[in-house]
């Protein structure tokens, strides 16, 4: 089974997360896949709008734990380096399609997209400090920004879950919808958006983009420095331990 699927259409290309039996965990290929589409896309003539989508059911339950053990993103050159930064640096427009879990990176890609529509079974969740680590894609920089430091700081000193409606309020999310009907309206919305000039679409969105995201670049190669060293110390081993063994980790 192919777990990112690709399908080019009307100046759209969308990837789905096609791993729906492994709540589309991600796995080092899978953001390899990721990566290079988004690179071939920058360039590609017949792709004005990308929208990323997962199943009605569930987006992204974040990181595949025994592959992600077995491949962390020790160096920049990383499958998982590639996507965040290409996804942050990605100059055509970005349209996300959420329904059910959304959880680490599968909210934290959330903030580099341009539009992100939602269905009302959505949940979305950073819980980097229940594994003994930091928070990865800028989000210690772009939470911020978007939530004021209060309610960031809620959703990543304590790593819990918040529902749709708070996304929403927050501005994390463009719109709500069944769950049934989101990948439908997210079709349509880049198909609109396709139709558009596309020297207008990449000016107006690099002149929103330009001064955060350096900024935006510098903030993930610290997060990056920090994330790896923290991945060897005894809370991320105990908590990585403890999820492979089924138990409640426990942190002295």
């Amino acid at each position: 089974m192919t777990a990112i699927l690709e399908n080019k259409e009307n100046g759209v290309l969308t990837l789905t997360l096609n791993r729906v039996d492994k709540k589309n965990a991600l796995t080092s290929e899978m953001y390899a896949t990721l990566a290079t589409a988004l690179s071939k896309a920058t360039d590609a003539n017949d792709v004005r709008v990308v929208l990323l989508q997962g199943h009605e059911t569930v987006f992204s339950a974040g990181n595949d734990i025994a592959d992600f053990l077995q491949q962390p993103p020790a160096s920049p050159e990383s499958a998982v380096s590639r996507f965040l930064r290409g996804i942050a640096s990605f100059p055509k427009p970005l349209i996300a399609s959420v329904c059910g879990p959304a959880v680490g990176v599968g909210t934290t890609m959330l903030f580099h997209c341009d539009l992100v529509y939602a269905g009302d079974n959505a949940a979305f969740s950073m819980p980097f400090v229940n594994l003994g680590l930091c928070p990865e894609a800028g989000s210690s920089l772009l939470a911020v920004q978007l939530m004021g430091y209060q309610r960031a700081a809620e959703a990543l000193l304590m790593g819990e879950p918040f529902m749709v409606e708070t996304a929403l309020e927050l501005g994390l999310i463009s719109r709500v919808l069944p769950p049934t009907e989101v990948n439908a309206y997210s079709q349509l919305q880049a198909e609109k958006m396709a139709r558009k000039p596309l020297s207008s679409l990449l000016e107006t969105k690099r002149l929103m983009k330009s001064v955060r995201i350096p900024a935006v670049l510098s903030q993930m190669d610290e997060e990056a420095t920090v994330f790896a060293r923290m991945l060897k110390e005894p809370a991320a081993v105990e908590a990585f331990s403890a999820f492979m063994e089924k138990r409640k980790p426990v942190f002295n």
